[in-house]
C-alpha cells in the first residue's frame, strides 16, 4: 500500500513539472513573438516616417567629406596680414571647408610637388611672382626655400625651379627656389580635380604660361592678375572675391566683375584680375 503511493506521488509531480515546462515555454514563444511585432513596428514606422528626399546608397557614404581648402602664405615673410589670413579662414570655414594654412618657411618646393594629390577644391597662392628673363618670360612662383645650386639640380636643368632674387632697397638681398610652369606639368604629383587656384602675386596674366599649366594639370580655373600688384591691394581684392565665389555662390566671371568695381585696378600698376578656365 505504501509502496503504491509513492508510484502515483511521483506519476503526479512528474505531469506538474511537464505542465510547468509547457507554460515557461508558451511565455517565452509569447515573449519573443512580442518583441518580433515591436522591431518590425518600430522599423516600420521609421520608414514610413522617413524624409522623402533622403535616398539610400549602399555602395557610397552617407556623409559627403568637406571640401578642402589651402592658403599658401610665402608672403607673410615679406608682408605678413593676419587680418586677410583670419578673414579668408572664416569665410571658408562659414561654407563648411576644411582649410590648412601654410606660412613662410613651410612653403616649399616639395609642399608645391604635392598640391594635386592632396585633394583641394581651392588653393590660395599668396606668394611673392616674378618674370624671367626673355621676350615673354613665364612668371615664377616664389618658395620660401632658400637657392642651392646643388639641390633639385634635375629640376633645374629642365627649366622646372629657377634662382629668384628678394630684397628690399638698403637691405641684402635673399635669394630662393621659384617654380615655373614646367614645374606645375611635369613635377606636380597626380592631377587636380575641379580646383580652383587663386594666384594672388604680380603678373600672373602678363603671359599665359603658367594659367595654361595649371589647366593642362587638371585645374578647374585659374585666377590672377595681368600686371603687378601690392600686397595691400591682392588682399583686399582676394577677400572680396572670396566673399562671391564661397559666401555668395556666384561664377567666377560674376565673383571677378564685382570684385573689380569695388576694389578696382591696383591704384599703382592699374594691373586687373582675370581667369583661365571656369567661367
Amino acid at each position: 500500500m505504501k509502496a503504491k503511493e509513492k508510484h502515483v506521488g511521483t506519476k503526479a509531480q512528474i505531469r506538474a513539472m511537464k505542465e510547468k515546462e509547457r507554460r515557461i515555454a508558451t511565455a517565452i514563444f509569447l515573449a519573443f513573438i512580442l518583441l518580433i511585432v515591436i522591431f518590425s513596428s518600430y522599423f516600420t514606422y521609421n520608414f514610413l516616417n522617413r524624409p522623402q528626399n533622403q535616398t539610400i546608397n549602399p555602395t557610397s557614404n552617407p556623409e559627403s567629406p568637406q571640401p578642402k581648402a589651402i592658403i599658401f602664405d610665402q608672403l607673410s615673410l615679406t608682408f605678413p596680414n593676419q587680418t586677410f589670413v583670419q578673414t579668408a579662414t572664416n569665410i571658408l570655414t562659414t561654407a563648411n571647408y576644411t582649410v590648412y594654412y601654410y606660412e613662410g618657411n613651410q612653403v616649399t618646393v616639395d609642399l608645391y610637388r604635392s598640391l594635386p594629390a592632396r585633394g583641394y577644391s581651392l588653393i590660395v597662392l599668396r606668394v611673392h611672382a616674378a618674370l624671367g628673363a626673355g621676350e615673354q618670360p613665364p612668371v615664377a612662383l616664389f618658395t620660401a626655400e632658400p637657392y642651392s645650386n646643388t639641390r633639385y639640380v634635375p629640376e633645374q636643368l629642365n627649366d622646372q625651379l629657377i634662382k629668384v632674387a628678394y630684397g628690399i632697397v638698403g637691405q641684402e638681398i635673399s635669394y630662393y627656389f621659384a617654380i615655373w610652369p614646367n614645374f606645375v606639368k611635369y613635377s606636380m604629383n597626380g592631377k587636380f580635380q575641379n580646383t580652383t587656384i587663386i594666384m594672388m602675386g604680380c603678373d600672373g596674366f602678363k603671359y599665359m604660361h603658367m594659367a595654361e599649366a595649371f589647366i593642362e594639370k587638371g585645374a578647374k580655373a585659374y585666377i590672377s592678375w595681368n600686371s603687378k600688384v601690392s600686397a595691400s591691394h591682392t588682399d583686399q581684392a582676394t577677400i572680396q572675391l572670396l566673399k562671391h565665389l564661397i559666401t555668395e555662390k556666384q561664377t567666377i566671371k560674376q565673383a571677378i566683375a564685382e570684385t573689380m568695381e569695388e576694389v578696382g585696378p591696383d591704384p599703382s600698376y592699374q594691373s586687373i584680375l582675370c581667369s583661365l578656365g571656369a567661367k
